[in-house]
């Protein structure tokens, strides 16, 4: 069974509006509308927990002595 891949926080936010789009329309059946809810909460953490990990990123950029150290994004797969 293959892993299914993690959407990048830009294709997350693009998913999130269609999700959004789509429950506002307001002609999706309740169970649908559950499901695509539920769809819609999991990107909403998966986005939230990659800006928390750019900040704790940022956050580690400066040392105790106040030197700035290099940065680097790792985006988590």
């Amino acid at each position: 069974m293959a892993k299914e891949k993690t959407p990048t926080f830009e294709e997350a936010m693009e998913q999130l509006e269609q999700i959004v789009e789509k429950l506002e329309e307001g002609d999706v059946p309740l169970e649908e509308a559950i499901s695509i809810y539920k769809n819609g909460m999991e990107l909403s953490k998966l986005c939230h927990d990659k800006l928390k990990n750019v900040e704790e990123q940022l956050t580690e950029m400066i040392t105790d002595d106040g030197k700035k150290q290099p940065f680097v994004i790792h985006e988590e797969e």
